[in-house]
């Protein structure tokens, strides 16, 4: 049987690449349908807020998906699992392109869902087992990164291939990206041995530092989302740029989620400790920055590319965290839960913005959006805190099992010495 251990032949295997096409398609179908709205409110005759709840519906689907499929899939074998999932989405997106009313549409967004999760989840795990162990983190960046460019390019072509040709070519083509997807895996993916053949106790899965991992990304993503949630609004009144100059700006938050995506990856490997409180400090400040440089438009476009690079440097070290602390299936069970806290931290960040704009004003926004990373950073030091007295304990114990044996052998060999 192959195993990951025999593909360290190049610094970027193609198992990596195969993984963030998979990445890419599902960030895609996630994220553009929020540039069809118009469309298939139109078209479905339902009221935007209804259409809306097509992203909600979506979100509540990997919530519930990542969990259940990781445990009814954990058995077999990666690659086998994620070829599974592919054809879920495959159908789910072909299911979306021919519904034929609004309730087909939501139950066909949900089973798309159903495969997010848990391919996100069990494909960060295999992402791993490719490469090196001190490499572990940015090989989990390689293939988010199929997330981040889907943001920056498939999102605004998706839109616009449902805005020339009907919204539901937009889902054909994001059903055939899927196909591409399976057949990458497929060639490329090497197989791996089960995820469940190093199994750890269930029952280590809910330690502190997990759960406090699961906190720190509900809020760490949490905070980049409230504000993406009402970018667009942001810019246009209260920093002044014309509505024509909003996709531009958009794309290069685009370009700095990509860069920060990869370079989080990259310090998490090198600087395991410092670089998700850096990261998160780094997004916090960001984030109250803007009270300052929307009215400066040269400042403005600086601290949205800033926004993009703080905002997606948290992904590798938060997952990464979450997975470096189980072991065995409650490990891909780990990485699957990361997953679903960060769409439970979009839908927590947009209600939260939500609620402060009508309370607040839009300049209320980046205030409640910095508030949440800035809970994860205390969080962050309690796990390490944990992590450093658990370490503790476990060596003080060998040290006393060390002293232990030690003084046994020598009374033994006394004794001995006595007899003779």
């Amino acid at each position: 049987m192959t195993t990951a251990n025999t593909h360290f032949t190049s610094r970027y295997p193609a198992g990596l690449i195969a993984l963030a096409v998979g990445a890419f398609g599902i960030g895609l179908t996630e994220f553009v349908i929020m540039g069809l709205l118009p469309e298939v409110s139109a078209d479905l005759a339902v009221g935007l807020p209804a259409a809306g709840l097509l992203i909600s519906g979506y979100a509540l689907g990997v919530v519930v998906g990542a969990p259940v499929l990781t445990l009814l899939t954990q058995r077999g074998p990666p690659r086998r699992t994620l070829l599974g999932l592919m054809l879920v989405f495959i159908a789910g997106n072909l299911f979306c392109a021919l519904a034929a009313d609004y309730t087909q549409l939501m139950l066909a967004r949900v089973v798309t869902a159903l495969a997010h999760g848990t391919f996100f989840g069990v494909g960060a795990v295999a992402a791993t087992r490719l490469v090196s162990p001190d490499r572990g983190a940015s090989a989990i960046a390689i293939m988010f990164t199929g997330l981040t460019v889907a943001n920056v390019l498939g999102v605004p072509l998706g839109t616009w291939l449902g805005q020339v040709a009907g919204w539901r070519s937009t889902f054909y083509a994001v059903a055939i990206t899927g196909v591409v997807a399976w057949l990458a895996i497929r060639w490329f993916l090497p197989v791996q041995s089960q995820m469940a053949g190093d199994d750890a106790p269930r029952g280590r899965l809910f330690t502190g530092p997990v759960v406090l991992g699961l906190a720190m990304t509900v809020l760490g993503f949490g905070g980049s989302f409230a504000l993406l949630t009402f970018i667009s609004p942001l810019l246009t009144d209260v920093g002044g740029f014309r509505t024509n100059q909003i996709p531009p700006l958009l794309m290069l938050f685009g370009l700095g989620v990509v860069a920060g995506n990869l370079l989080g990856g990259y310090l998490a490997d090198r600087f395991p400790r410092a670089t998700l409180p850096s990261s998160l400090l780094i997004l916090t400040l960001a984030l109250l920055a803007l009270w300052w440089t929307l009215p400066i438009p040269a400042l403005a476009v600086v601290n949205v590319l800033v926004l993009g690079i703080a905002a997606f440097m948290t992904c590798a070290p938060l997952q990464m965290w979450v997975m470096s602390r189980v072991s065995g299936s409650a490990g891909v069970l780990a990485s699957s839960l990361n997953i679903a806290a960060f769409n439970l931290g979009n839908a927590l960040g947009a209600a939260l913005a939500g609620q402060a704009l009508v309370y607040g004003g839009l300049m209320s926004v980046p205030w409640v959006a910095a508030a949440m990373p800035l809970l994860a950073i205390p969080l962050c030091f309690w796990g390490l805190y944990l992590e450093r007295r658990s370490t503790q304990a476990t060596q003080a114990t060998q040290a006393t099992q060390s002293t232990q044996s030690t003084q046994a052998s020598q009374t033994t060999q006394a004794s001995r010495t006595s007899l003779s």
